[in-house]
């Protein structure tokens, strides 16, 4: 692990069945990047956030460490992963709230790995968690919202939700997977918006997967495209021409390449 990085990947695989996953996956990650993960459906992309949540174990030979931490080790999940995975927040496509809570309860449930799993279930938040939740819920435009129920809000409103949960965790790495694929133009461009905001204002790192190729180009300075489990592509958004996404992506990605795209 290099000294500036706070996650380190070496050479993670995972095979499911015949077909390799991930296929030696090496990346440092540095402090305050925000990085894009991007390639075909089928590339990778979310097999390699789950590894690095430790969701999911990768096969013996690779190591995943966060923060100094090992994540993963010798094909297994470390010991002592939970304290760090305190620190990293996910955030899924649907959004994973429970529907039945409040839109508050499911951002304070952000603070579990601080107070007794008790004290949560049974709704009696530290006044520093109230706090903290209604200040990520103001933040964010939601405020009015913290008393209806998770399953009555619209896709943006719960991600945005899912969002400030992260903050609420003190996360200092937040993963993204396909935050915005459910959601519409406008949804997806404030979420979009808000990650920026956390990596520019609060510096905290953020690894997000898109299919939106626009997106990772507008609103990231680092790209990592995967294909069939390698990494293809490593640096900025600037090195992605049309020949090279075309070398991503397949030559039909010429018939879906969006306008005002880079030639």
């Amino acid at each position: 692990m290099t000294e500036a990085a706070v996650l380190s990947i070496r050479n993670a695989s995972k095979t499911f069945g015949q077909r390799r996953a991930l296929d030696g996956v090496s990346l440092d990650v540095r402090k305050g990047e925000m990085i894009a993960l991007i390639g075909p459906s089928g590339s990778g992309k979310s097999t390699l956030l789950r590894s690095i949540s430790a969701l999911q174990t990768i096969d013996a030979g690779g190591t995943i460490t966060a923060f100094g931490a090992p994540v993963q080790e010798n094909g297994r999940v470390a010991a002592g992963v939970r304290k760090v995975r305190t620190r990293i927040g996910m955030i899924f496509q649907q959004f994973n709230l429970v529907g039945r809570l409040t839109l508050f309860a499911n951002v304070a449930l952000g603070s579990l790995g601080r107070i007794g799993a008790l004290q949560g279930l049974l709704g009696l938040w530290p006044e520093e968690t109230k706090q903290s939740a209604m200040a990520a819920l103001h933040r964010f435009g939601l405020a009015e919202y913290a008393a209806q129920r998770a399953n009555t809000l619209s896709g943006g409103q719960q991600q945005r939700g899912a969002i400030a949960r992260a903050l609420v965790q003190k996360a200092k790495i937040i993963l993204a997977d396909e935050p915005v694929a459910s959601l519409d133009p406008v949804s997806a461009r404030r979420v979009m918006e808000i990650l920026r905001e956390l990596n520019d204002n609060d510096g905290l790192t953020v690894i997000v997967t898109l299919h939106q190729v626009d997106y990772a180009l507008r609103y990231c300075d680092r790209v990592v495209a995967l294909k069939s489990g390698k990494v293809v592509y490593d640096g900025p958004p600037s090195g992605l021409d049309r020949p090279r996404l075309v070398e991503i992506y397949g030559p039909e990605f010429e018939d879906v390449f969006w306008e005002g795209a880079p030639q």
